[in-house]
């Protein structure tokens, strides 16, 4: 039983490392561009308070995220964030939620 305990047990390193993966931001976009080779540009979108007039306003973000998956424009994405891949990607396409409607 010991023997299976230990061949289980990983390096303390990659213990290390895959709690630090654990906790890596995610988003929920809309594929906003495709037109780089591998990179596409994902809008999110969120609902703000805004604190005078206690109404709702909508602010928009972009991320540039890798993509291996093949997203097109209007494709529902979820993006985790991942190591500076370029001067402006540090994001990656951990899969496509939602194709979009042709």
């Amino acid at each position: 039983m010991e023997e299976n305990q230990e061949a289980k047990s990983d390096s303390p390193q990659e213990e290390k490392a895959a709690r630090k993966r654990a906790h890596r931001s995610q988003k929920v976009g809309v594929v906003f561009s495709d037109k780089m080779q591998k990179t596409v540009v994902v809008r999110v979108d969120r609902l703000v308070l805004h604190t005078r007039y206690r109404r709702y306003v909508r602010r928009t973000s972009k991320f540039m995220a890798h993509d291996e998956l093949g997203a097109t424009v209007g494709d529902k994405v979820r993006i985790v964030e991942t190591r500076p891949l370029s001067a402006k990607k540090r994001w990656r396409v951990m899969e496509i939620v939602q194709k979009a409607a042709k």
